[in-house]
């Protein structure tokens, strides 16, 4: 019977969550982003006195207490993790990732938020090059810290040099930031064993000092023609192109 069921052309009994593109505008936002990763503006070239960076949040980073100390690895043994945790309390590590020098900046604050968003925004803004810079773009999401026509009104007040640039709805795989996430979460939070919330503070932060010494960046191949090809195929075909998932 599964034999039959399995040659069958349509099986509705199998699915995948897709979320599909909302945004009318999605082409035209996607384009700029990709445009500042090939340091192409409305355009022109970057000048070398400008800069782009990708910033977002990681939320709720626990600092799991295990309940029996870890057993380190041996020989034909992997390392022995408790199962059982007590909570020590979360961060929310926000970070912004210079795209193109593979530079980071990242603080640990309580919550996410207005204040603490702007709080990352003054620790890039207010250090050179980003301070004398000509022009800052950072590349955003639409999270509730920086979204809309007041997030660029707050931020162009407080540094006039600096450019927000929100993706369209949905699309966090165009935010490199994300990129760095996914490694924070492999090689600095995996697995998650600390023994106090500070433990994890210190983690992270040491850990983008680590990567700094050995990063590159991001070999980003994903260009406005590619992002053609894939617009033309939803078009053609609505059921078949899920831009993010």
């Amino acid at each position: 019977m599964w034999r039959w069921l399995h040659e069958d052309a349509i099986r509705p009994w199998q699915h995948r969550t897709w979320i599909f593109p909302r945004d009318p505008d999605f082409a035209l936002k996607a384009g700029r982003i990709l445009d500042l990763y090939a340091k192409q503006w409305e355009g022109k070239r970057l000048r070398w006195d400008e800069f782009v960076l990708c910033a977002d949040e990681k939320t709720s980073i626990q600092a799991r207490v295990r309940k029996h100390p870890t057993s380190p690895p041996r020989p034909q043994c992997a390392a022995r993790v408790e199962h059982e945790y007590e909570r020590g309390g979360a961060w929310a590590y926000l970070a912004a990732l210079d795209v193109h020098r593979a530079k980071v900046f990242g603080r640990c604050e309580k919550t996410t938020g207005i204040d603490p968003f702007g709080r990352l925004v003054a620790q890039v803004m207010t250090q050179p090059p980003y301070r004398d810079a000509r022009r800052v773009f950072w590349i955003m999401d639409n999270g509730s810290s920086h979204r809309g026509t007041p997030c660029v009104r707050r931020l162009t007040e407080a540094f006039p040099n600096l450019l927000p640039v929100h993706g369209p709805v949905h699309a966090s795989w165009l935010n490199q930031i994300e990129i760095y996430f996914s490694i924070v979460q492999r090689k600095a939070l995996t697995p998650n064993d600390f023994s106090c919330l500070a433990e994890v503070e210190d983690r992270l932060l040491r850990f983008q000092d680590y990567y700094e010494t050995m990063a590159t960046p991001f070999d980003w191949r994903f260009t406005r023609d590619d992002l053609a090809r894939l617009t033309r195929k939803f078009l053609a075909e609505p059921s078949s192109l899920p831009l993010a998932a």
